[in-house]
């Protein structure tokens, strides 16, 4: 399976871009993994209701752009649906079950993805009510990931 995570903006933290690689490394025993960033939109601080969409369309376009035709793709929104770790483990066999070989999770920007990404996508998942910061939901997202691989072969995971 091939997993790619597409996200806007960079990693600006060196311990976020450690802690992401080291689980892109330990996934590369299950599935070939990569994270994509794409460029964010330079946004002032208030904006109108037009100019936030403004940025979410350009952020989602240049997602859109990574995304190719038979990539299964899972959104992360907050009006996804959120399952616990060996439901997501279960979600990702069936996946594969279904010959689904290359699966693309999308991370938006600050003000979310735009509504042409949340159309392309085959699902919307949600890790909950909280909100988290791009760079801590990116290492999240990795992680639970490298935990649903784990439960799918039935290795621990502490240690």
């Amino acid at each position: 399976m091939n997993i790619t995570v597409i996200c806007v903006g960079k990693l600006k933290e060196k311990y976020y871009a450690d802690a992401c690689a080291e689980f892109v490394k330990r996934l590369s025993r299950y599935a070939q993994t990569k994270v994509l960033e794409v460029a964010d939109e330079k946004a002032p601080e208030s904006m109108s209701d037009a100019q936030k969409q403004q940025v979410k369309d350009a952020e989602g376009a240049r997602m859109l752009e990574r995304i190719q035709p038979g990539d299964y793709v899972i959104a992360m929104d907050l009006g996804g649906k959120a399952l616990a770790s060996d439901e997501m483990a279960d979600f990702l066999q069936d996946r594969m079950n279904e010959g689904k070989s290359s699966v693309v999770f999308l991370i938006g920007g600050s003000l979310g993805l735009s509504q042409a990404a949340l159309r392309r996508a085959d699902y919307a998942l949600c890790f909950g009510k909280n909100t988290f910061s791009h760079q801590i939901f990116r290492l999240m997202l990795l992680e639970q990931i490298y935990r649903c691989f784990k439960i799918l072969r039935n290795e621990p995971y502490h240690k």
